[in-house]
């Protein structure tokens, strides 16, 4: 008999999913933004934010009934698979790779911008070389090491936000900003809802993280109850600490003038709030910051990559193939180590363009998975109760994403579209020249994994 193929290893706990899904969105990230949307909002970046978080909380609530069914580490590409086709699911897993196979290299190439302002005297490429080893290092020995670690880096983010948050308080009350604790953050005579809706549809992409973790799936003990719980978890920690820091933000900077550079005004803020020391100590969190993300992010995609592999439409002896000792997808997360070098000569604005078109694409599927799901092929459409879950929610998430889409710059567009037409092109000569057929049992990966759905229990 031959021997049974490794399988990822079942280890992670409800908490160690939720500080992976926040330190793949990144909590600090709200500096990054604040300046932007301060001025598009008239000074209303917390509303902006509560915007927001309702608009996700919509598709969060879509990925956790599909995960609930669907407990692969597949994550969107899966849920299009099942339930369109394994041409759809193709195509929507090779479109959401630009969210995820991107994102560890722009966190790269953000730590080389935190780095090369703190160390000017050093080439940039040897920061972006170190980071990236040592990230494809932890990445290959489990993700128990990745989630620990990156539980460290989420308590040293919160702490320093919290240092800034006194910091804040204390600066206000000598009389800094607003003066007091005031509703002017969130409401005021120059509230506008057009720029609040512009401002809430900038600050969704901040919120990308509780998506990815549906792709640890297959490493979760009982992911099927787990998995939904921490991505609605994420998503409402994630917008807690948005809103608290944006509010208290709003206190000390009601507008945007005294920002130098309003599109990067971290360094900027910390340097206002707590002068130079504090601001080199902020910029060293900042890259532990987004090494944590990349940890996440990198662990993400090289697990969808995996599924893809281990379904063969892409080749599965490389793609689909375990560590039997590490129980991870080596060359999956080795790829991924490469593709992040090439933060070395990348555009920051073309690779945030390339990301922002791939979850746009796995958010509205998902959406439109959980009514194909539940609401058609079940039949849960009998009373309110049903009909307001599965049809009525899922259509309030892809209107919040259809306004995104309607909001997405050119550039975004454009290179997604070259992206898919790739990815169809690739998809024509493995299914016609090479005649590789794609998958076409539902439940293949389901028994190949050693996973099955949840029965259709009401939630």
């Amino acid at each position: 008999m031959a021997p049974r193929p490794a399988r990822l290893k079942q280890t992670l706990t409800l908490w160690q999913v939720v500080v992976m899904g926040l330190a793949y969105m990144t909590p600090m990230v709200v500096f990054d933004t604040f300046g932007i949307v301060t001025d598009i909002t008239q000074g209303h970046v917390t509303t902006a934010y509560l915007l927001a978080l309702v608009g996700v909380l919509f598709t969060a609530s879509s990925y956790s009934k599909m995960v609930r069914h669907y407990p692969i580490a597949g994550s969107a590409y899966t849920y299009a698979q099942r339930e369109f086709s394994p041409v759809v699911g193709f195509m929507v897993g090779w479109s959401s790779l630009l969210d995820y196979i991107f994102l560890p290299m722009i966190n790269m190439l953000l730590a080389k911008i935190y780095l090369s302002a703190l160390f000017p005297g050093v080439e940039p490429w040897i920061f972006i070389l170190g980071m990236t080893v040592l990230m494809t290092a932890i990445n290959l020995r489990g993700i128990d090491l990745v989630a620990n670690l990156n539980g460290l880096i989420i308590f040293i983010q919160v702490a320093i936000m919290l240092v800034f948050l006194g910091l804040i308080a204390h600066g206000v009350y000598q009389g800094e900003g607003v003066g007091t604790l005031s509703l002017q953050p969130i409401y005021s005579s120059s509230t506008e809802i057009l720029p609040l809706l512009t401002g809430a549809t900038i600050l969704c992409f901040s919120f990308l993280g509780f998506d990815s973790l549906s792709a640890l799936s297959e490493e979760t003990p009982e992911a099927g109850k787990v998995i939904p719980k921490a991505i609605i978890l994420t998503a409402l920690l994630g917008g807690l600490i948005f809103v608290v820091v944006a509010y208290a933000l709003q206190l000390y900077f009601p507008d945007a003038s005294r920002f130098k550079a309003p599109d990067a005004v971290l360094p900027e803020i910390a340097l206002y709030v707590g002068g130079k020391l504090f601001q080199s100590v902020v910029l060293v969190c900042a890259c532990v910051a987004v090494l944590a993300s990349g940890l996440s992010s990198h662990a993400g995609v090289s697990r969808i990559l995996y599924v893809m592999g281990r379904d063969k439409v892409l080749p599965q002896r490389t793609f689909g193939y375990i560590h039997p000792k590490w129980r991870t997808p080596v060359f999956n997360i080795l790829l991924v180590g490469l593709l992040a070098l090439s933060a070395v000569s990348f555009d920051l604005e073309i690779a945030l363009a390339l990301i922002n078109f791939g979850a746009l694409v796995a958010f509205t599927v998902v959406n439109l998975s959980v009514i194909s799901c539940y609401y058609l092929r079940q039949g849960r459409n009998k009373t309110w109760q049903d009909r307001l879950q599965y049809l009525v929610l899922p259509l309030l998430g892809a209107g919040t994403v259809a306004i995104l889409w309607l909001n997405l710059e050119q550039t975004s567009l454009m290179l997604g579209l070259i992206w898919a037409a790739i990815g169809g092109i690739y998809l024509f000569l493995r299914t016609t020249v090479w005649r590789v057929s794609l998958p076409s049992q539902p439940a293949q990966s389901l028994a190949s994994s050693g996973l099955a759905p949840l029965p259709s229990t009401p939630e």
